[in-house]
């Protein structure tokens, strides 16, 4: 098939050829390898046994043959970021090796940072910008900027065409598929998630049964920031002989290192005027199409408000399924400008911001995301209380709909259809 370009293809473009490595990091079956095979004359693959083993035996072969090199699932031989680093230690010219991993390397494995010799970049599933449904007409970038573009834009894209975004998930070599053979391939991805990949890098998975329960419960839990506490008690309804809480936190820590959860850290400006903010995550899986399958509602249950959800006092499953469809673009949007991606919540629950991107000049863009065409003042008063509090740190406000059109309201919010935003 042919490759399609990604958002980070562009910063891939300007940062490799200045870069001895660079490191592309992300869950498996997000097209780390296709992206990185772009600009690759090698290839080694270290989930390949025989490849692994001649590296074992000689780490200088992965700077004797030619370059740029890609050393995939590099994870599984860890001694090979160090060789890499020396690398570029040695000799410092760009374009070098790109180094692909879909786990963070086992507790206990030490390596070097590899800090100011290897650059991580992230990889998530495909954005909607990326799923070529219609060209994207706003930009994140420009409305960091805090030049306060015009906003204008058509999308036909309607409420069961993001139903059927949500469900067809971003991994590339899965929303290709027919529905039935599409939803095995995401049950068999989560299964292997628990019987292959979670063993492979270090947790002994004593109690598949358990485990799965608790990511069902997680993914119930999707754009919340519910206590563990409650996901775990929501996993063990009923059930005596509960895991333990370390046992939990293991899943928790391993699920992360194989970037399946993908959690967004709660928001606090540096210089803080803000009082009482909650420090909590709010909960995603790295695609929502798994959330969905998890806890086992189809198209039309969606679109009829069907499934239960884990600590949330307000909203539909549907709502948080888009919620999370939504952040995973601003996320991949966000990276290409080098932006940090948090949520805001006041303890007591009065004011919170689905989405916070923070630029590198520490002025942010207000995202809040409603699962509706219209709008009211309501559903800006959040973003206008933050722009209340913090005045010019506020870059843009932008409310994320399902509508068809994209537009300025009179109090200066963006009203911008998801289809439409783009990096």
């Amino acid at each position: 098939m042919p490759y399609h370009r990604r958002v980070i293809d562009e910063l891939l473009d300007e940062l490799f050829p200045h870069l001895g490595a660079i490191a592309l990091e992300g869950a498996k079956g997000v097209g780390k390898t296709a992206t990185a095979m772009q600009r690759a004359r090698t290839l080694i693959s270290l989930d390949l046994p025989a490849q692994r083993e001649i590296v074992a035996a000689d780490l200088d072969y992965v700077t004797q043959v030619e370059s740029p090199v890609l050393i995939d699932e590099w994870q599984l031989a860890p001694a090979v970021w160090d060789r890499v680093r020396k690398a570029v230690d040695d000799d410092a010219r760009g374009g070098r090796f790109l180094l692909a991993g879909s786990a963070v390397v086992a507790p206990g494995v030490r390596i070097h940072s590899g800090a100011g010799r290897i650059v991580s970049l992230a990889m998530r599933p495909l954005s909607i910008a990326e799923r070529g449904l219609i060209e994207p007409k706003v930009s994140l970038a420009e409305l960091l900027t805090g030049s306060r573009p015009a906003i204008k834009g058509r999308s036909d894209v309607d409420l069961a065409g993001y139903v059927d975004e949500i469900l067809a998930s971003g991994f590339p070599g899965i929303r290709g598929l027919p529905g039935r053979a599409r939803a095995i391939q995401l049950d068999s991805y989560l299964s292997r998630i628990v019987e292959r990949e979670l063993p492979e890098n270090g947790l002994n998975v004593r109690r598949p049964d358990a485990l799965r329960a608790w990511l069902t419960a997680y993914a119930a839990a999707t754009s919340t920031d519910a206590a563990y506490t409650k996901i775990l008690d929501a996993a063990t309804a009923g059930i005596v002989d509960k895991p333990s809480r370390a046992t939990v936190d293991n899943y928790r820590e391993h699920l992360n290192r194989i970037f399946v959860l993908d959690p967004i850290p709660a928001w606090v400006p540096m210089f803080n005027p803000l009082k009482r903010l909650t420090l909590s995550p709010k909960h995603h899986l790295v695609d929502p199409a798994l959330a969905a399958r998890l806890v086992g509602v189809g198209r039309a249950g969606l679109l009829q408000g069907s499934g239960d959800r884990v600590a949330a006092t307000a909203g539909t499953w549907l709502g948080a399924l888009y919620e999370s469809l939504v952040a995973q673009s601003v996320r991949v949007y966000a990276a290409a400008v080098s932006a940090q991606v948090g949520h805001l919540r006041t303890k007591e629950t009065d004011h919170e911001i689905d989405l916070i991107v923070e630029g590198e000049d520490r002025r942010v863009l207000a995202i809040e995301v409603k699962l509706s065409e219209s709008v009211s003042d309501k559903d800006v008063r959040h973003l206008n209380w933050l722009h209340a509090q913090i005045g010019d740190m506020v870059a843009d406000r932008v409310l994320v709909t399902t509508g068809e059109h994209a537009y300025r309201r009179s109090d200066g919010v963006a009203v911008v259809p998801l289809a439409l935003l783009g990096p």
